[in-house]
């Protein structure tokens, strides 16, 4: 497909990992919609590559239809790249047999709202979308690549939630792969390891734990660049044969239980 004049949807798109796949879509050419909730950082990234922000909260349908909206505005919508979510940490069970110490279950609700039915939500609004655009000469109309962890493979303690919400995804891509096919839509899902980006905090000791985090890459020995794991992304949204597939971007690392 050609992303040049095409539309392209970016949740989680103001920073860290998101912003970085907004501008190497904006840099091919897409007309790309920043969807998150961070007013001033959404609309000063839209603005420096072209694009439109749209204030999204992705466990509401109705922000994911004006996302989906602005982009038709923009051009034929083809690329949707799942960024936004959460993480969660907190025990299953408290220390003095109160159920009051133990996980919160509104919070475990609010991270699989988020990573997992929010992600869901944004792709089927989407996909509808692309389903009704021209296809090119191999039949493609649209490319999607949701977002996983792998903490969906690696849980730690205490990440019940997270590692089940981005289990879900991983679970659902080839069945959604499969029902997408159909109108000529691909999606893969892209597992990252530790990335370097702004959940990690600035200053001296930001940098010194990230450096100890680093130690445990197999190689190289040290966090990941947004950029890096965007590249991934652009690879998954480009290459008409990659479909249905998880691909872990995470220098080998294998999490260890804490």
């Amino acid at each position: 497909m050609e992303i040049s004049g095409a539309s392209a949807i970016v949740t989680g798109g103001a920073s860290g990992i998101g912003a970085a796949v907004v501008r190497q879509l904006a840099a091919k050419g897409a007309k790309v919609v920043v969807a998150d909730l961070n007013a001033e950082k959404g609309e000063s990234l839209a603005n420096e590559v072209g694009g439109t922000f749209v204030a999204v909260d992705v466990t509401k349908t109705e922000d994911n239809e004006k996302a989906v909206a602005a982009a038709l505005e923009l051009g034929p919508l083809r690329y949707l790249v799942n960024s936004a979510g959460i993480g969660w940490a907190q025990r299953t069970i408290g220390r003095d047999g109160e159920y009051s110490s133990a996980f919160d279950l509104n919070s475990f609700r609010k991270v699989i709202d988020i990573n997992l039915i929010g992600s869901f939500d944004m792709l089927r609004l989407a996909a509808t979308k692309m389903s009704t655009q021209e296809a090119d000469e191999d039949g493609q109309r649209g490319a999607i690549v949701n977002m996983a962890s792998v903490a969906a493979f690696d849980g730690q303690i205490g990440q019940a939630a997270y590692s089940a919400s981005k289990g879900g995804i991983v679970g659902l891509t080839l069945p959604v792969a499969r029902d997408l096919s159909a109108a000529g839509i691909r999606l893969n899902t892209v597992a990252p390891g530790l990335i370097d980006t702004p959940i990690y905090g600035e200053g001296p000791e930001s940098e010194a734990f990230k450096a100890k985090l680093g130690e445990s890459v197999l190689h190289p020995k040290r966090l990941g660049s947004g950029d890096e794991l965007a590249s991934m992304v652009m690879e998954l949204l480009t290459n008409p044969y990659m479909n249905a597939e998880t691909i872990r971007v995470d220098g080998g690392i294998r999490m260890p239980p804490k």
